[in-house]
């Protein structure tokens, strides 16, 4: 089962480590890529024209330290993702205190999307670094349309014959569409809350709360040592670990979708 995870907005700077080296990273053949967008966002930001670099990355100018912290990516010190993002769904999910099966498991199935870097794995090295995938990086254009036709044969590969359990946010998950029967092996999870208001169950969709679910859900996953091969085992896999999951109507070559139905945040 290969595992897609967005990247989070926040991210812990290493102190120490060698920098990054793109060549290094899994996936290879998005080394070229990564090699422009890294190009591209250290000349922005390294730039005279702050404002422009503002712009672009959806920053204050109370925020510049973001963009010195992009103009030195080169050189910055880099760790393991696994340590550098942070957030919500990453507190939840908890990797650092995952024993070491589980850990070697999140390492195999995990990969995390990111407008810089494309796709990223758990112990590839990194440095923190600023750029959503909702930037318009001059030299590289829109990220989402930049690393679409990069991704594909990519992640086609790495989902192999099993299934995907996406769990990206939209704007990550514009970077990469699958298509024919791979869509019909992926999943996507709405997260919904169940609560009784008045002696009548309503459910809503929650924003926020979701990524600590889908942390958990991630988290339980591995820890059970899970490995389906059909979505109908996924789906199994998450009822036997006690989530109350409700599968929609199938829709020839697209994703499926999970309601996760929660009665607490």
């Amino acid at each position: 089962m290969l595992i897609l995870l967005p990247p989070s907005e926040g991210k812990t700077a290493p102190r120490t480590g060698r920098p990054v080296d793109p060549a290094a990273l899994s996936q290879p053949a998005l080394t070229p890529g990564r090699e422009r967008a890294l190009d591209a966002l250290v000349a922005l930001c390294a730039g005279p024209d702050r404002d422009r670099a503002r712009k672009v990355l959806g920053l204050s100018p109370g925020q510049d330290e973001e963009l010195d912290r992009n103009a030195r990516l080169r050189t910055a010190p880099a760790q393991p993702a696994a340590k550098v993002y942070t957030g919500v769904l990453y507190d939840a999910l908890g990797l650092g205190t995952l024993p070491g099966p589980a850990r070697a498991r999140a390492r195999r199935s995990v990969l995390v999307c990111s407008g810089l870097w494309g796709v990223v794995r758990l112990d590839d090295r990194i440095p923190a670094y600023r750029c959503a995938v909702g930037a318009n990086l001059p030299g590289a254009g829109g990220l989402a349309a930049y690393w679409r036709g990069l991704l594909d044969p990519v992640l086609t590969e790495a989902a192999g014959a099993g299934p995907v359990l996406d769990l990206r946010s939209s704007g990550y998950a514009a970077m990469w569409r699958p298509t024919g029967r791979l869509a019909e092996r992926t999943v996507t999870v709405r997260v919904l809350h169940e609560q009784v208001v008045e002696g009548v169950p309503r459910r809503s969709v929650v924003s926020h709360f979701n990524k600590a679910s889908k942390g958990r859900l991630v988290r339980d996953l591995l820890l059970a040592g899970a490995a389906p091969r059909s979505v109908g085992r996924l789906v199994e896999a998450l009822r036997d670990l006690k989530y109350t999951v409700e599968e929609q109507p199938a829709v020839a070559g697209r994703p499926r979708q999970l309601d996760l139905v929660v009665t607490e945040l």
